[in-house]
């Protein structure tokens, strides 16, 4: 089978809301900017030039100045460090992805998610080319779920990190990493990819201090040469710039009162995330907390800190790294800080994001367009092989496996299963009855009602007998059909929210990542499936 791609909304992995953000439903129109196509951003451009190049770039220089402090201690690659110099320049714009600090990237769609945002840098350089474009990879270092990053999946197996944690995760230390790297180790076998992914490994985590160290390395390390900024946000000089804006939280509480209000046109869908009245975090080295309004005093949850209105404002002045946006507050601090014009993200963030424009429209920011994240299906070429020999689609393997062995039982079938034609014609049947019971005696109309229901139920009934026997005579054939669809998506679920990209570099090295460039288009918005 060839490489080939299916839509989101078919693949049958989307929510409703996402679906419907992608059809440009009418209804979801006013709770985003622009949808993301080549044309729209030319406009986005121009606004997001004028809404963020002020104070003589004042902003512009202490982001390069950051970085430059961030990379300090990197073998940099030319095109980074030119992509970092270049964000000083009124004409440089970013586009951005965003990424918790998961073990060694986590699952697969870590890769897919920055090769959208750098493919999508080139495509726009080819269309603007007065205009410099910097892919940029945030990483989530002010997160503290710590349950969600410490482990990653390797040939059906956790490798785990064990440890003590708390506070931001970006700050943990990387004790006991050691331990995690030997069983990784074992788990890896032998040969030349096997070989790079210890050292990636052991470079990584064995020989840097914290998380976000480690982090920042090992996403430079595999994505350095195309030019990806990797920035940490966990920074005072950075928090200096949003302190107007975590006052206004403080003071007036502005995001829990837009989103509120953008929430209720949401009310027909999931709604991914919930504001808080104070959308901030207090964080030190081993604590973030929520900080709550309470009898005109501001208190730390589970501590015993409590400021005043006088105190709280100025420990922010002062101290502004002990202010952390939570999910509704980041997505703006993002934007604040980096000239960015599109943020790629998956559908549960894109969700989130959708929730937030009048807030960013109240903060006088501008949105940035959304972009649902590339998906890709990963398949060996043995696997399409066996897709081909038992006469399967691409489609045929996203759907769930109950209609698809139904389905393949009645391809398989010598006869029809399907009574649809038997049923139509017995409603017939049932028809004429009705007018005969409605010109003769009416107490006649009920008991043909329920002949009528019984005998449409012991065909209905025939038809799932006829199918279970289908079904134990093709068997084998079926059990062969599972067992692919199975591998293919581990536990029912997408490939790429559950196996590690080890698990494919052992097999194909540099050429999955190449692989990834080549055939990932951001703008397409297609479910890849790549055959390696």
């Amino acid at each position: 089978m060839p490489t080939d791609c299916i839509s989101y909304q078919e693949s049958g992995y989307f929510s409703s809301l996402i679906n419907d953000y992608l059809n440009q439903k009418p209804d979801l129109q006013s709770l985003y900017h622009r949808f993301p196509t080549l044309e729209n951003f030319e406009k986005q451009l121009v606004e997001k030039g004028e809404n963020f190049n002020f104070q003589d770039n004042l902003n512009r220089k202490t982001l390069v100045s950051v970085l430059e402090k961030q990379y300090a201690n990197l073998n940099v690659s030319d095109l980074t460090n030119v992509n970092i110099k270049s964000l000083s320049s009124s004409k440089t714009f970013t586009i951005t992805t965003g990424h918790q600090l998961n073990l060694f990237t986590g699952p697969l769609y870590f890769l897919y998610k920055i090769v959208s945002v750098i493919n999508l840098t080139k495509q726009l350089k080819g269309e603007y080319p007065e205009y410099n474009f910097v892919p940029v990879y945030w990483m989530a270092t002010e997160d503290h779920d710590f349950e969600e990053i410490n482990y990653f999946n390797l040939h059906g197996k956790k490798v785990r990190w064990n440890t003590e944690n708390g506070g931001p995760i970006g700050r943990l230390s990387t004790k006991g990493l050691d331990e995690v790297f030997e069983v990784f180790s074992l788990e890896l076998g032998l040969g030349k990819n096997a070989e790079y992914l210890r050292k990636l490994f052991q470079d990584a985590y064995v020989k840097h201090s914290n998380l976000a160290e480690a982090t920042r390395f090992l996403a430079n390390e595999i994505f350095g040469k195309t030019g990806l900024v990797i920035i940490d946000a966990d920074d005072a000089d950075l928090k200096k710039e949003f302190i107007p804006f975590a006052k206004e939280e403080l003071l007036k509480q502005t995001s829990h009162q837009k989103v509120l209000e953008t929430s209720e046109k949401l009310k027909d869908y999931n709604i991914q995330v919930n504001p808080r009245e104070i959308n901030l975090f207090y964080i030190e080295d081993n604590l973030r907390e929520r900080i709550i309004f309470q009898d005109n005093f501001y208190y730390v949850n589970n501590t015993k800190l409590k400021f005043s209105e006088a105190e709280i404002l100025q420990l922010l002045q002062n101290n502004p790294e002990k202010f952390s946006p939570n999910v509704i507050m980041r997505p703006l601090y993002q934007e604040v800080i980096l000239p960015n014009l599109c943020y790629i993200g998956g559908g549960g963030e894109l969700a989130y994001w959708l929730e937030l424009k009048s807030y960013f429209e109240a903060s006088n920011v501008t949105f940035p367009i959304l972009l649902l994240r590339n998906s890709v299906l990963l398949a060996t070429e043995k696997q399409a092989k066996k897709a081909d020999k038992l006469g399967l689609s691409w489609n045929d393997l996203f759907s769930k496996q109950v209609d698809l062995m139904n389905d393949k039982v009645k391809t398989f079938s010598k006869f029809s299963i399907d009574f649809s034609s038997q049923k139509e014609f017995l409603k017939k049947q049932f028809e004429d009855l009705n007018i005969m019971a409605n010109a003769t005696d009416k107490s006649f109309i009920g008991a043909v009602k329920a002949q009528e229901v019984k005998q449409i139920k012991g065909l209905e009934n025939l038809e799932k007998r006829l199918l279970k026997a289908e079904k134990k005579k093709h068997e084998s054939e079926l059990e062969r059909i599972a067992d692919l669809q199975n591998e293919m998506f581990p536990n029912k679920s997408l490939q790429e929210r559950t196996v590690n990209f080890s698990e494919f570099y052992l097999e194909n090295g540099e050429v999955l990542i190449s692989k990834l460039f080549e055939e990932l288009k951001p703008l397409e918005h297609e479910f890849s499936v790549i055959v390696l």
